[in-house]
């Protein structure tokens, strides 16, 4: 069984060639299923969008803490809007996340609030512009997903037009001079929806389990990014593509990520794929909606400390790099 995490260039997904698109999907359906993470280059997003990106993320966090309170999820809801230090615990047992978050939904102000912009002259169109292009990407791999599972290729198109998607802006900061780096960066977890795609500024510390239980560091391969399976598709795929579990080191300098989650629409049924259930058995779960089964996860997740992320509108927060 592989435990390395691969590195895949996507770019024949954008092309004509069925043969190259299908090498590909067969790429990434190889690493779905071993190892649940991949890192994919050729993925269409500018390089300067990624960097304005991280720059954006520099710029918000930089804001003094009255101005990111202001736009704080306890008082916005819909998962949008500022998480503060300490404030999440993704493994309780291992105490409080060191990490600070900025969210973003994908929003149809018909069903859904807009969101909340920080007062940076010019950050809402430069960070749309990034979050537009990584919803393509995503949408991408969902096509080479459907190839290599046996499907139409655009099985996925109306379960993904308008997804419970969201950008999450992370900040690690530095252990204080003189101070140990306890803790962790985040805890252990496995994301709830789709797909993951994660940007990282080639600081370490996102870690993933391998299936032998050991503790990998991710690549770090400038312009790539790192992408997790997560729970909903693994059940879509009656198990065939891996949930991996994964946390955040400490790091021992400040680190910045920036992760977009891209869950199917609330409507979209969730059931099992043909091609992934074995002759003569049945599905190992029942149909359900992306929206109640993500909601069944939040609500499993946080019954304890609800406080921690907020759930309005079929907008679920979630576990998150």
């Amino acid at each position: 069984m592989n435990t390395t995490i691969p590195v895949i260039d996507i770019s024949a997904l954008a092309s004509d060639d069925a043969a190259a698109r299908a090498r590909v999907a067969g790429e990434v359906g190889a690493a779905c299923r071993e190892v649940g993470f991949f890192a994919i280059t050729g993925h269409g997003v500018p390089a300067a969008l990624l960097v304005d990106a991280f720059a954006a993320s520099r710029e918000f966090f930089a804001l003094d803490a009255a101005a990111k309170q202001a736009l704080a999820i306890s008082q916005l809801g819909h998962n949008r809007g500022y998480v503060g230090l300490g404030t999440e615990a993704l493994d309780e047992k291992k105490g409080a996340d060191q990490k600070e978050a900025f969210n973003l939904i994908w929003t149809d102000e018909r069903v859904r609030p807009p969101n909340a912009w920080p007062p940076i002259d010019g950050w809402r169109a430069r960070v749309q512009a990034y979050f537009d292009a990584g919803l393509l990407a995503a949408r991408r791999l969902h096509a080479a997903f459907a190839i290599d599972l046996g499907l139409a290729e655009d099985f996925f198109d109306d379960k993904i037009d308008r997804p419970l998607a969201t950008l999450r802006f992370l900040h690690y900061p530095a252990p204080a001079p003189g101070a140990a780096a306890e803790g962790l960066g985040a805890g252990a977890h496995t994301d709830y929806g789709n797909v993951t795609l994660l940007a990282t500024d080639g600081v370490a510390g996102l870690q993933v389990r391998t299936r032998g239980g050991d503790w990998v560091d991710a690549p770090s391969v400038p312009g790539a990014f790192i992408c997790n399976i997560g729970d909903c598709l693994m059940r879509w795929t009656n198990d065939v593509y891996v949930s991996t579990p994964h946390r955040v080191a400490r790091p021992t300098r400040e680190r910045y990520s920036i992760a977009l989650f891209f869950d199917p629409n609330a409507d979209a049924l969730v059931s099992a794929i043909p091609s992934c259930v074995p002759a003569g058995e049945l599905s190992r779960y029942e149909p359900i909606t992306a929206q109640a089964y993500l909601q069944s996860r939040f609500d499993a997740t946080y019954a304890v400390s609800a406080a921690a992320t907020v759930v309005a509108s079929g907008v679920v927060g979630r576990p998150m790099s």
